[in-house]
């Protein structure tokens, strides 16, 4: 019998699509890529025109002997990585690593990892597709020339463990734009204008709001200009001098990319981008339903498209026409958004593989997130095949003189696509009873005034969501690079996330400096924005890649070198603890090294004591009373314990609370919004 092998990048595959094959196919995992430029040096320099030198990647020595074992005994190779540009870059590196080039090797992709897709892809096996592979090395090599050549130069100017890259240094430098923004903005004065009306015949007053003239809009600027109006409507007479009625339609929205997952998933579900990625990774991937085994539940993550297959549009259009009634399936002319020419429409939105897989059906199989996101993305996909929202407006201008005042209101007509789904954050629909009888025969009668002073607002701070986006919008990175630009720039201390919004920090803001002042085109918008659209010229095999970087190095040396003679040294101050140092009496600061924050001596070199930095919680701890403090294992898993450990040998896994269970007297643990007794015994169980 033939023997065939596949080969994944993710071992969670592994085990959803053997399940789909017969038992002559053996399936293995790559766990990612398997070569890569080295860390030790550049590794791709005009010496050698531009020659990637790959080697084989650390702790994958292993992974690639058992592999090679496989390949001997295989009849055809079947490359199963990932359905993008670095997927096809895997596949091409595998074939180099474990010497392919003269074995049946066939390239297959799936958008779904489901029975019927890995058997058509079987099916439609290909070469791989060097234009796609191409496009990808470009954009590694241009990263590493540019992490690599201004990288050493912020270490030399400000401090060891910097860097700076091709998107994150743009990414960083919309950041301290708004924050600039921000700092710059004055507010300005407005006031608003309410007047309660007695409708003939009702008890409950109409609240009407100020319009303007009876010719145009006004904004009320000033105390001087409000009184001014009072003055003028305090004796007028009101009356109804117009009645508009309409209707509106709100569209459906389209279905999930990966940059409207982030965006709706962080106001949504509140997670951070990196979080939603992963999350929607582990559903793509497979998860073990009961009663079905391992399946993919929802198609493939990345993507910037919001094509839906034709059997897929088929199947949703079945279930609403058979849950909800035929009123409420599409006619089939749903918007599109506006097809950017970087969009890889190979692939599709993100969407449920199966539409009659519920989210309440599959909740018993997920983890609480893993259910939350896969609610969202199934209803948003149901959605999108559904009519719209309509709805009976009624919009009134009253009269008092020369002055309008205005009142509104909206009534669901057809709830549409919003029976299952409403965007985070969309606000209610206004319905003002009160308006829906009133015509130029109704009597009105003035009882008060409210007036209220406001000042603009100046520009929110950019959340994950918000800044993603602005990428997006921009044409900066692609659908797999947002959540890890983040967090890198997070990680690097560029930037500070507190409830949700990103801030600049001190450090973030002599980064961004130096990236603007010595290297304007690296992180200029629109040079960013040429850069993506070249490399989606490489993927349609219109432009060469190695012209891209050999246009683009030269210049980049220049800048490098100029900004070694140029550049002054910048002082980063070291926060100063309260901590004193036991060898010499100083006070202690926080220092950065590649694990993390530690406490040193500010008194090095004549002084090399450091400690490790303990965070504290804010809770005391339940066996002596001191601060309990955030630890790590040998390992790097966070658990928290005393700081007077080891005296005291106090630990938990979970975070401790203040709160003392009531039913036994022991501490209580945070476990996601619950409070949980730390007996087991007790099994106590609260909401925060």
């Amino acid at each position: 019998m033939a023997r065939y092998l596949v080969i994944v990048e993710s071992p969670a595959k592994v085990k959803t699509i053997k399940k789909f094959l017969g038992s002559n196919y053996v399936v293995a995992a790559s766990n990612g890529h398997v070569r890569d430029l080295p860390k030790s040096q550049l590794g791709i320099g005009p010496e050698n025109g531009f020659e990637p030198k790959y080697i084989t990647i650390r702790g994958k020595g292993e992974i690639l002997a058992n592999l090679r074992k496989e390949v001997k005994k295989a009849d055809k190779v079947y490359l199963a990585t990932d359905p993008d540009r670095e997927g096809e870059a895997i596949s091409w590196h595998l074939c180099k690593a474990l010497k392919l080039e003269d074995k049946k090797i066939y390239r297959i992709s799936f958008n779904e990892i489901t029975k019927n897709a890995v058997k058509t892809s079987l099916k439609n096996a290909r070469e791989i597709d060097m234009d796609l592979v191409d496009a990808q090395q470009a954009r590694r090599a241009l990263d590493r020339v540019v992490g690599y050549k201004i990288s050493p130069l912020l270490w030399a100017k400000v401090k060891r463990g910097l860097s700076a890259g091709r998107v994150q240094s743009v990414a960083l430098r919309i950041i301290a734009e708004r924050e600039e923004e921000i700092n710059a903005f004055i507010p300005e004065e407005y006031w608003t204008l309410d007047v309660s009306l007695k409708v003939e015949g009702e008890k409950k007053p109409l609240i009407a709001k100020f319009y303007g003239t009876d010719k145009k809009k006004m904004t009320i600027s000033s105390k001087e200009e409000l009184d001014q109006i009072l003055k003028e409507v305090e004796d007028e007479k009101y009356h109804v001098a117009e009645v508009k009625k309409g209707e509106r339609i709100k569209k459906a929205p389209l279905p999930f990319t990966t940059s409207t997952l982030q965006q709706e998933a962080s106001k949504a579900l509140n997670f951070a981008t990196a979080k939603t990625m992963r999350i929607a990774q582990q559903l793509y991937e497979g998860i073990d339903v009961k009663g079905n085994g391992t399946v993919g539940l929802i198609t493939y993550l990345r993507t910037d498209s919001v094509r839906v297959s034709e059997e897929a549009d088929e199947n949703v259009r079945a279930y609403i026409k058979d849950q909800y009634g035929k009123a409420y399936v599409s006619v089939g002319t749903e918007k599109t958004a506006k097809t950017k020419k970087s969009v890889q429409d190979a692939h599709e939105a993100i969407r449920p593989t199966d539409v009659t897989r519920t989210p309440a059906a599959m909740k018993d199989s997920l983890s609480r997130d893993q259910f939350r996101l896969y609610q969202l993305i199934w209803k948003r996909f149901i959605a999108s095949r559904m009519q719209p929202a309509r709805y009976e407006t009624t919009s009134v201008k009253i009269a008092a003189g020369n002055y309008r005042f205005h009142v509104s209101a909206s009534k669901v007509a057809f709830e549409g696509f919003r029976v299952i789904y409403t965007e985070a954050g969309e606000e209610k629909e206004e319905n003002n009873v009160l308006v829906k009888g009133l015509d130029q025969d109704t009597r009105l009668t003035k009882e008060s005034f409210d007036s209220k002073q406001h000042f603009t607002q100046p520009p929110a701070h950019y959340t994950e969501a918000a800044l993603v986006k602005v990428l997006e919008e921009l044409g900066i990175g692609r659908p797999s690079t947002y959540a890890p630009t983040i967090s890198t720039i997070i990680a690097r201390r560029y930037v500070a996330k507190e409830n949700k919004n990103l801030y600049l920090t001190e450090l973030g803001e002599v980064v961004d400096h130096i990236m603007t002042q010595s290297f304007p085109s690296i992180v200029d918008v629109n040079f960013t924005a040429n850069m993506e659209s070249l490399l989606d010229g490489v993927a349609d095999g219109k432009v060469n890649w190695k012209t891209i970087i050999e246009n683009f190095y030269p210049d980049l040396e220049a800048a490098v070198e100029k900004a070694q003679q140029e550049l002054e040294a910048v002082k980063i101050e070291d926060e100063v603890t309260d901590v004193i140092c036991s060898q010499c009496g100083r006070n202690m600061v926080i220092k950065y090294g590649p694990h993390g924050r530690f406490l040193a001596c500010p008194g090095f070199p004549e002084c090399r004591n450091t400690k490790p930095y303990l965070e504290k919680i804010g809770v005391a701890c339940p066996v002596c009373g001191k601060d309990v403090v955030l630890r790590k294992t040998k390992k790097g898993r966070k658990y928290y314990g005393c700081e007077d450990n080891p005296e005291c040998e106090f630990m938990s896994w979970q975070k401790p609370s203040e709160k003392v269970c009531p039913k036994c007297g022991n501490y209580m643990v945070e476990k996601g919004n619950k409070l949980c007794c730390s007996s087991e015994k007790c099994g106590f169980v609260e909401n925060k």
